[in-house]
Formats: C-alpha cells, sequence, structure tokens
C-alpha cells in the first residue's frame, strides 16, 4: 500500500477542509492510502511548549512520516504571498532529509487558501514548491483538462489547489474548488503508483 503524506497547517479552517478532501482523491486510487497530518503553532512565549498530541484534529507529523511517504501534498494559508511560518518552521528541521536524499524522486504538490482573490495564492504555491525542489521531489500541478480550472471564478490553479476564503474567512469552498481538490490528489496518488 502506498501512501500520501497530506502535510498541513491550517488557521482558520479552510486549508484543513482541503486538505480533507485531497485525502478522499488520493484514496480514490486503488492501492493508495492517505496520512492526514498537521503542525504546531509556534509560540511568541519562550517557555511555551506544544502538547505532544493536538486536542483535535489531524495530529502532528513526524520527520519519519516524511521519508516514509511514497509522495506529499503539502498546504498552508497564504501569508502575504507565502506559506504560513508553523509549516516553514517543519520544513525547516529537514535538513537530515535532505542530507540523505530521503525525498528524492518522489512526487509533490502544494496548496493553499487565502482571504482574497488577489491575496498571494500563486506566489504562495510557488514559494512552497521551492523546498520541495531543494529535497529532489518531483512537482505534481493540476492541469487544464481538471474542466473545473477553466471555468472557476472562485479557487483553482494549475501550480495547485486553491481557495478563497472571503474577507472574514468564513466563505465555503466552493464546488469547483472541492472537485479540483478531489482531481488533485488523485492525481498526486496516481504518481505516488507510477514513481515509487
Amino acid at each position: 500500500m502506498k501512501n500520501v503524506l497530506v502535510l498541513y497547517y491550517s488557521g482558520y479552517g479552510a486549508t484543513a477542509e482541503m486538505a480533507k478532501l485531497i485525502a478522499r482523491g488520493v484514496e480514490s486510487v486503488e492501492g493508495v492510502e492517505a496520512r492526514l497530518r498537521t503542525v504546531p503553532e509556534i509560540s511568541e512565549t519562550c517557555e511555551a511548549t506544544t502538547p505532544k498530541v493536538p486536542e483535535d484534529g489531524a495530529i502532528y507529523a513526524t520527520l519519519d512520516e516524511l521519508k516514509q511517504a511514497d509522495a506529499l501534498a503539502l498546504g498552508s494559508p497564504t501569508r502575504f504571498g507565502n506559506m504560513a511560518a508553523p509549516l516553514k518552521y517543519f520544513l525547516e528541521k529537514t535538513s537530515g532529509q535532505w542530507l540523505s536524499g530521503d525525498l528524492v524522486g518522489k512526487p509533490a504538490g502544494v496548496f493553499t487558501s487565502s482571504s482574497s482573490l488577489h491575496g498571494g495564492q500563486e506566489s504562495t504555491l510557488l514559494s512552497m514548491m521551492i523546498p520541495l525542489f531543494h529535497h529532489g521531489m518531483v512537482m505534481v500541478g493540476l492541469p487544464y483538462t481538471a474542466a473545473d480550472l477553466l471555468t472557476t471564478t472562485t479557487g483553482g490553479t494549475p501550480y495547485g489547489a486553491s481557495h478563497v476564503g472571503g474577507a472574514d474567512n468564513t466563505q465555503p469552498l466552493s464546488e469547483e474548488e472541492k472537485t479540483l481538490c478531489k482531481a488533485f490528489g488523485k492525481r498526486l496518488a496516481t504518481f505516488a503508483k507510477k514513481l515509487s
């Protein structure tokens, strides 16, 4: 059984919802399972520690799970055109995996959510790819054969799945965004089978 690590950080819940839909797309491919994982918040207080297990939602990712994954879907809300600090902090701890080449040749893709249509989704997705390229991963995007990519008036890019949450971040995922998330997961799982 192949596994796709769906690793994300979510501030208001939309990125977590996208992760669940991507996981459904992953598991629509026979012989592939999804592992939903998140990362802890970063505290501004030096003495603060995060509990070993989150109170709700996905459990925290470990570096071993990253190494064992056959593919990676990496998700973050958009923060000024870049990924959120908790996810970047996790990635900055992957020097050991980089040195040993644990992720070389594995497929990976990215997804994001922002409050506005022009809130930096594409720059966030592109910047999230940079550390994955450094790890030697094979980037998997979302081609225009996913028909909703041509007609969506909400989220969706060829660089990865995306969502527009609205100014107060309460706008639910549109039907097109949901479909594109599942299509992205299915595509990533298909590459996981082909490349491993």
